[in-house]
């Protein structure tokens, strides 16, 4: 291999083998001890290059949302939201199968081939191979890595202003130095993984001698973001490949969105579930 890598042939070398449409996968938030664990998944048309392509965690923000819109306004994508209590419940390696799973699953195309980000997924229903460092090597996975890290940050920072006790807006979850110590003097809020053994250490510390708040729902605070997903509120957090019309398209489904938000609230239960399926929930 040169110096510089070609991030587009892994998808021309399936494709031209017959193995396309090829999506790539990869998931973000596997090692914060707060909020959710993200996955996305992306099918990207032959003609769209995003700018400045790569491992969304090399990226700076500005570039990472200028990705983002790329992705969203005209590639095939989706993503799968695990909150932190189904994290718990799961297990944070079955919970980063399942998300990538409900993913790929959500894809409004079907992928023939999944290219995943470092490990292989078990039950993934479609043909797939791990690519260790995929998401520098790939341009699919490194979309999926743009859309998944795009989303989860912007939930992190909206429920900064839900539990501002905590930093979440700047740490997005991670176990900072900053994070730790409010962890120790406020306790864990219902974003927190308690199974994490930082988390059940301060809550044991803060329990001791300060009776805990009651939590609210950790699916319910994420559903309120949802609609950070896309520049419009009404945006699906499902996308498929642009063509004609598609402007139209859009005008339609942010107008039905808009009908039915007088009836489901943008925190409810329900949508929170919507977007954890990734089966085309609205904000």
């Amino acid at each position: 291999m040169s110096d510089e890598v070609d991030l587009y042939a892994y998808e021309r070398a399936l494709c031209e083998a017959g193995y396309g449409p090829v999506a790539g996968a990869d998931e973000v938030g596997r090692g914060a001890c707060a909020g959710p664990l993200v996955a996305g998944a992306v099918i990207l048309p032959p003609d769209l290059r995003p700018t400045g392509l790569n491992d969304s965690k090399l990226m700076t923000p500005a570039a990472r949302d200028e990705a983002y819109e790329q992705i969203v306004k005209t590639a095939a994508w989706a993503v799968a939201v695990i909150p932190a209590a189904d994290v718990d419940r799961m297990g944070v390696q079955e919970a980063n199968y399942e998300a990538l799973r409900r993913a790929v699953a959500g894809l409004g195309i079907q992928p023939v081939f999944v290219l995943f980000d470092g490990f292989r997924v078990p039950n993934a229903g479609v043909p797939s191979h791990a690519v260790v460092k995929g998401d520098r090597l790939a341009a699919c996975i490194s979309a999926a890595s743009v859309i998944a890290k795009v989303t989860r940050d912007r939930i992190m920072t909206g429920l900064d202003g839900t539990h501002p006790n905590y930093g979440f807006a700047s740490h997005k979850g991670y176990s900072t130095a900053v994070h730790q110590a409010a962890l120790q003097r406020w306790g864990p809020c219902a974003e927190h993984r308690m199974t994490y053994a930082n988390v059940a250490a301060a809550r044991a510390l803060v329990a001791a001698t300060t009776p805990l708040p009651a939590q609210d729902r950790a699916e319910d605070t994420i559903g309120r973001f949802v609609g950070q997903n896309g520049s419009r509120s009404a945006l699906p957090v499902q996308g498929e490949l642009r063509g004609p019309g598609a402007e139209e398209a859009d005008a339609d489904t942010h107008v039905e969105a808009e009908a039915g938000a007088g009836n489901d609230s943008a925190g409810s239960a329900e949508q929170a579930q919507a977007v954890q399926e990734t089966r085309g929930a609205r904000a």
